[in-house]
């Protein structure tokens, strides 16, 4: 199993895309640490990944929180004798659909300052026991890429890209100690929304047209490439993306 013995935190666990994560980690042997702000929802993955054989474990937790989230990973820490993997995937909160020039100041700069926040709280948390260790791996997802014509992201993709600054600087502070930071690119993974969401087959197709594979990656995809990323066999791979867009981007 690629993670057999790792101790890994996901932020957001009970999400479609942390639950996914969560469940891949598990099944390659991983002890998983789900963390949220919804105690029945990181309840019922964990009740899957036990059925399933795996560890799982769940803490009621506000990644936005600094006390709450060093508080938590100290706890991991010492139940586990450390942190192997973190990776942050929770909402952020994002407004879509109004142009930038008719949106509120506080739709715009909610999704940046909720991503950026978030993830130097629960990524710095997480590299103080790493470099104790000598080791670990911080994940990010979403990656930068230009905004397709006619989506009106808002904050969204400046997020992602104030995220990437973040990481490219953590992966050169970090690498010294033997952490490795890298990021899952997607151009969007239709599963992950909500059934009954408006437009739903309509956001679904227009990702597919985008890609050069006529699909777009699934949740299994990116748990799959997450337990990858996040084990021994990547362990040469920092300071950069692994790109899941099914071609939708092109490096």
């Amino acid at each position: 199993m690629l993670l057999e013995g790792k101790t890994a935190v996901i932020y957001g666990g009970g999400g479609a895309i942390g639950s996914a994560v969560a469940r891949a980690f598990a099944r390659e042997g991983a002890r998983v640490f789900l963390a949220g702000r919804t105690p029945a929802r990181l309840e019922e993955v964990a009740k899957e990944i036990r059925a399933a054989g795996g560890l799982a474990e769940t803490a009621q937790v506000d990644a936005l929180d600094e006390q709450a989230v060093d508080e938590h990973a100290d706890a991991v820490a010492a139940k586990a004798g450390g942190i192997d993997i973190s990776f942050n995937l929770i909402s952020h909160g994002d407004v879509q659909g109004t142009p930038l020039a008719e949106m509120a100041l506080e739709d715009f700069e909610r999704p940046v300052i909720t991503a950026l926040r978030t993830m130097f709280l629960t990524s710095r948390a997480a590299a103080r026991h790493m470099i104790r260790k000598g080791s670990g791996v911080i994940m990010v997802f979403g990656g930068y890429g230009d905004p397709p014509t006619g989506y009106n992201l808002g904050g969204l993709q400046v997020a992602f890209q104030a995220m990437e600054a973040l990481r490219r600087n953590l992966a050169s502070e970090l690498g010294p100690h033997g952490i490795r930071v890298v990021t899952l690119q997607t151009a969007g993974v239709p599963e992950s929304i909500p059934d009954g969401f408006e437009g739903r087959e309509a956001i679904t197709e227009a990702i597919e047209q985008r890609t050069m594979l006529n699909w777009a990656a699934t949740l299994d995809d990116v748990g799959n490439v997450a337990a990858f990323a996040a084990s021994d066999w990547a362990r040469a791979m920092t300071a950069t993306k692994l790109n899941i867009t099914a071609g939708a981007q092109v490096d």
